[in-house]
């Protein structure tokens, strides 16, 4: 027999020492002496690297609104602190009072199938489903809830999404929207349309990051994080100017009643639409479409992704399919170089000047 195992009841138990000198009896909820030997041996090893097992941490039986209250205040220095804040209020309306142990993969992948059959995307259901996860993974690192509660959540799959929807506006559809938007929806609709930047970053965008003598916005704080300086046409040059600037108020756009920014323009943005009888389209749209009529106009995409500010071109290449004048001349390119027409056409033609 092992020191530091002895039965009590047919089942083994552990014997050691917490590295303080205190004694540590627990169960090892086995009736096999190699299982109960193995776990001995994980804990002697924890402990002589610094880290308590874990029956010696007394974790409190916290519920997932305590957890979210701290989750909140770590959230106020993220970028994306507003659109985190209204995943939690609406995780919190479901696991509210449930105790964090009591949080298993079984709930939450419950959890995923009643917003689907809501009818919620499952690109908005994964969005919160990795808001839950990454607030679980903190809750761990803050000693809120055990190893194995980190374990059941990491099981939790994130749904298969369907991003091939692309959906652009028309020359037509573009100078009619904007006919019918009103104040300063109007200028943001435009904004949006010269220059494909998100939502987010033109409704919390400050004077300071416009430089419209040389005709650029530059963007410190990106959903990539990195620095972005978008060049600035003459269109998005006269709107900005157009507008009023308060000295007290730092913002471009600002909601007038309360002199801060705009949490949202859904309402006016909506109203616009419907005056203009556009239809399924919504405000991100603007940046796809944006995005379209450059790759239309012949801009490559290499460039438009820049513009973007996508890391990588794979969301760029979601757009290439309109520019297909560009693979049919890659295409004769390869013609002209693998049959000679090109070649004898030019010496044809030089002889016939002579």
């Amino acid at each position: 027999m092992a020191r530091g195992l002895f039965k009590r009841g047919g089942v083994w138990w552990l014997r050691y020492s917490d590295g303080f000198g205190k004694i540590i009896r627990e169960s090892a909820k086995t009736t096999n002496f190699k299982e109960a030997e193995t776990e001995l041996i994980n804990r002697k090893k924890s402990i002589r690297e610094g880290k308590a097992p874990e029956p010696i941490k007394k974790i409190p039986n916290y519920n997932f609104s305590h957890l979210v209250g701290e989750y909140l205040k770590w959230c106020e220095r993220q970028r994306s602190y507003r659109s985190k804040k209204g995943f939690i209020l609406q995780l919190t309306e479901v696991f509210g009072n449930v105790p964090l142990r009591n949080i298993s993969t079984k709930l939450v992948e419950q959890f995923q199938t009643d917003r689907i059959n809501k009818g919620n995307k499952p690109a908005t259901v994964n969005r919160l489903i990795a808001t839950l996860k990454h607030c679980i993974h903190k809750g761990y690192q803050w000693e809120m809830l055990s190893e194995e509660t980190l374990k059941r959540m990491r099981q939790v799959k994130l749904l298969e999404e369907n991003n091939r929807r692309l959906r652009y506006l028309s020359k037509e559809e573009c100078q009619n929207l904007i006919s019918n938007c009103q104040g300063n929806t109007k200028a943001i609709a435009v904004t949006a349309l010269n220059t494909g930047m998100r939502k987010g970053e033109i409704l919390s965008l400050k004077w300071d990051n416009l430089d419209l003598k040389h005709g650029f916005i530059l963007l410190d704080s990106t959903k990539n994080g990195e620095r972005r300086e978008i060049p600035i046409n003459d269109t998005v040059r006269g709107s900005l100017q157009g507008l009023t600037r308060r000295i007290d108020i730092p913002y471009v756009f600002y909601d007038p009643a309360t002199c801060k920014p705009y949490g949202d323009i859904k309402r006016s943005f909506n109203t616009a639409l419907r005056r203009a009888g556009i239809r399924d389209f919504h405000f991100h749209d603007l940046r796809h479409t944006f995005a379209s009529h450059l790759i239309m106009a012949g801009v490559d995409l290499t460039t438009v992704s820049r513009l973007l500010g996508h890391k990588t071109l794979t969301m760029t290449l979601r757009y290439a399919h309109l520019a297909p004048s560009h693979m049919v001349n890659a295409v004769d390119i390869l013609d002209r170089t693998l049959t000679g027409n090109e070649v004898t056409q030019k010496v044809h033609n030089l002889r016939q000047s002579r």
